[in-house]
């Protein structure tokens, strides 16, 4: 099986302007008082925009890049009941910031793309058709500069704008089956492999305010992530996988937030489910971003090529 590639790093509402003319003919009455419907007209269009629902926060585990093409992997199809089941709820996003495994930098950092995002494929040795799937959803610049600001006042920053990096496979791959129209702004936010998981729940803290502005915050990574311990997709989940997956929803559901930031000497097997842990920070800035005592629910299962496991989750914020 392959492997992923190196680390790193309104429209304004419509407005009518009387004319001179027409303003003499108000006055003298010519022109007749709007009828019910008319009025039920005006006032559709001056209805002000939505107000856009407080979202919860998500940590997905996207396993390997065959999810894109593999309809045998039960995860695919969680992804794509995302819409039809309602999981982040009845209002699409205006937009989503993902924090993917697959971008590692010394200092934060996130994609400011004014136009549509490109595909990366961060991966190699895998079937030719997963290299020609695309997915351009559009750029979300102003999320991305609204995250910069966030961070830099919490004392994350400086934090970079990269102008030209696209959409890695964390983000791709698994919105591709969510929002399948690639309609919905996106941008990226990397982690900091050589912080902790303290350092990564504290961060998704500062992109807290995000939630209620709209933004859905998607933490992509992998609940289990030992690529060298990867096998055969009919092999059975080995004990030391099982145990930390067990560990880790018994510590989420029971809200023991404190050792999962502190999973490398709270958790069993914590080396061997994540020698890196690039995919599980993640988790934390998710749980951050849904902000003090909020809720954990596991909200899909599933295993793949004996390690990789699919766990999600879902954080529900207290208000």
């Amino acid at each position: 099986m392959g492997q992923s590639q190196g680390r790193a790093g309104r429209a304004k509402p419509e407005t009518r302007h009387a004319t001179r003319e027409g303003e003499q003919q108000r006055r003298r009455g010519d022109i007749a008082r709007p009828g019910p419907e008319a009025t039920a007209e005006e006032g559709q269009q001056r209805r002000p925009p939505r107000v856009p629902a407080t979202m919860d926060t998500f940590f997905l585990s996207h396993g390997s890049p065959t999810l894109s093409i593999d309809d045998s992997i039960p995860a695919r199809h969680f992804f794509k009941s995302w819409v039809p089941a309602k999981v982040a709820g009845d209002q699409p996003p205006r937009a989503i910031l993902v924090v993917s495994g697959h971008w590692e930098t010394a200092t934060p950092a996130v994609n400011v793309i004014r136009g549509s995002n490109d595909t990366i494929y961060d991966f190699y040795g895998f079937p030719k058709p997963m290299y020609q799937l695309k997915y351009p959803a559009p750029g979300a610049p102003d999320l991305a500069l609204r995250t910069v600001e966030l961070l830099e006042q919490a004392g994350f920053g400086p934090v970079k704008q990269d102008h030209s990096r696209g959409l890695d496979h964390g983000a791709w791959v698994p919105l591709m089956l969510m929002y399948p129209d690639a309609s919905i702004p996106v941008c990226q936010l990397s982690v900091q492999t050589d912080r902790d998981g303290t350092y990564h729940y504290n961060l998704g803290k500062a992109l807290a305010p995000l939630r209620e502005e709209g933004t859905l915050i998607i933490g992509s990574g992998s609940a289990t992530h030992n690529l060298r311990k990867i096998s055969p997709s009919d092999a059975p989940v080995p004990q030391w996988a099982a145990e930390f997956d067990t560990w880790l929803k018994d510590s989420l559901l029971n809200g023991r937030y404190e050792d999962v930031k502190r999973y490398e000497e709270k958790a069993p097997h914590a080396r061997v489910a994540h020698p890196w842990p690039d995919h599980f920070y993640p988790l934390h800035v998710a749980l951050g971003a849904a902000g003090d005592g909020a809720k954990a629910e596991q909200i899909h299962q599933c295993w793949s090529n004996g390690t990789l496991s699919y766990a999600s989750y879902r954080f529900t914020t207290n208000t």
